[in-house]
């Protein structure tokens, strides 16, 4: 059960625990099994680049509060540039240099098949779930599966006033626009303001309520556009007018890449068992407006379905922060600017002991790096391995002697 770091602290110092895991921090009791617990739920909010992860459980003085927090970020740009370095090698050299008779397309892919950019997504995150239901009692599960509600985004004489005027009115189209111009100001690009919905088209000269005529503003540039269209507020940029024109018809990569994984990360979650609460991105804007927290993925994590209406967390707290590194590769030769092999890298992952990815302690006795420090490191194949140590601007070299293994390398970097 997770516990407060004081407690952690006062068990490791008598000797009752024994660090178990250096990320995420883990303690295990070295003479006692089982003990008292509370039901824990562990809450999602998926991105296409980041994804937030909460721990929270319910406690009877403090009610429902967040004991862990952590951002996951993703790699899927990373394989899909990857994949299309590939791709380009192969078509350079079946088109230009040699001939390869036609074939079919006659290989069927599978019934729920992703592209391997958007299947990592699904594969960390529920590798993330794997591993903390494992470290903690985690009893149900919380999931943002639906970006935006599209039926609240409709036309009101389509979808009914009710419907459109209810309580989360406005949060499922503000999250919308938001994603959809980058959270800043479509006309002046401020960031980090306060912004509002203001009609491209004015609607006192015939624009519409729907989303592909609306655009955030910050309050002074919807304050000095008023009624004007859009070419006459920019006269003088007009570049500008006609990147916004081409923005709202532009589709949303991110918000596209989050619609292709809910599911499929929904009916995984589904497969473990456990009850899973599934709420939209307006629930989550709602919740965290109405309870005054600021805006973080962590947060929105928190913040996610019915049981985030009332959730107590501290937002200075800093999440423990995920990157996903991959394990390596598979491909051995070295490819020249055509894609032919001008050399091959050694088929061994490890060397005297360590593998590039190892969180290690250094203890450097002498030299311009002399000291204690704590980092990743990339091995060679000769006693001088890369060391990228917290705080330093860049890798340096040192001797495997002086390195202590702290965890492992498992695919993925902390800070």
């Amino acid at each position: 059960m997770p516990c407060h770091p004081a407690r952690a602290r006062a068990l490791l110092k008598t000797g009752k625990a024994a660090v178990f895991r250096r990320f995420p921090f883990t303690v295990i009791l070295k003479h006692r099994e089982g003990g008292e617990t509370q039901d824990t739920r562990l809450k999602l909010d998926p991105g296409s680049k980041k994804t937030g992860i909460a721990l929270v459980a319910t406690f009877a003085r403090h009610g429902l509060a967040v004991l862990w927090a952590a951002e996951l970020t993703h790699r899927g740009s990373a394989i899909r540039k990857a994949l299309e370095q590939r791709r380009g090698h192969r078509r350079f050299r079946r088109a230009k240099l040699r001939y390869r008779a036609p074939r079919f397309l006659n290989r069927a892919k599978p019934e729920g098949w992703l592209p391997p950019s958007l299947q990592h997504r699904a594969d960390t995150t529920m590798a993330w779930v794997s591993k903390l239901m494992r470290l903690a009692p985690v009893t149900a599960l919380s999931q943002e599966l639906a970006r935006f509600d599209t039926q609240a985004m409709q036309n009101p004489e389509i979808s009914g006033v009710e419907y459109q005027q209810g309580t989360l009115f406005g949060y499922e189209v503000r999250e919308y626009l938001l994603e959809k111009w980058g959270r800043e100001c479509a006309y002046c690009g401020a960031e980090n303001v306060p912004l509002e919905i203001d009609h491209i088209h004015p609607r006192g000269k015939g624009g519409s309520d729907r989303v592909s005529n609306l655009a955030i503003a910050c309050h002074d540039c919807n304050q000095r556009k008023g009624a004007m269209s859009l070419t006459e507020f920019l006269r003088k940029d007009p570049e500008r007018a006609q990147k916004i024109l081409k923005q709202t018809k532009a589709p949303l990569k991110d918000a596209a890449a989050v619609n292709s994984t809910r599911w499929a990360l929904y009916g995984r979650l589904k497969a473990t068992g456990l009850d899973v609460e599934v709420a939209s991105g307006g629930r989550t804007k709602y919740n965290r407006s109405r309870q005054g927290y600021p805006k973080a993925r962590w947060i929105d994590a928190s913040c996610v379905g019915g049981s985030g209406a009332n959730v107590r967390l501290c937002p200075e707290r800093q999440p423990l922060e995920i990157t996903s590194m991959g394990h390596g590769e598979r491909q051995r030769a070295r490819l020249n600017r055509h894609g032919f092999p001008v050399g091959h890298k050694s088929g061994a992952k490890s060397f005297l002991g360590f593998q590039t990815g190892d969180l290690v302690r250094a203890a450097i006795p002498k030299g311009k790096h002399a000291g204690m420090h704590v980092g990743r490191i990339a091995i060679r194949f000769r006693p001088s391995f890369a060391l990228q140590a917290k705080g330093a601007e860049k890798p340096f070299d040192t001797h495997p002697k002086y390195l202590t293994i702290l965890q492992r390398s498992d695919g993925y970097a902390y800070h």
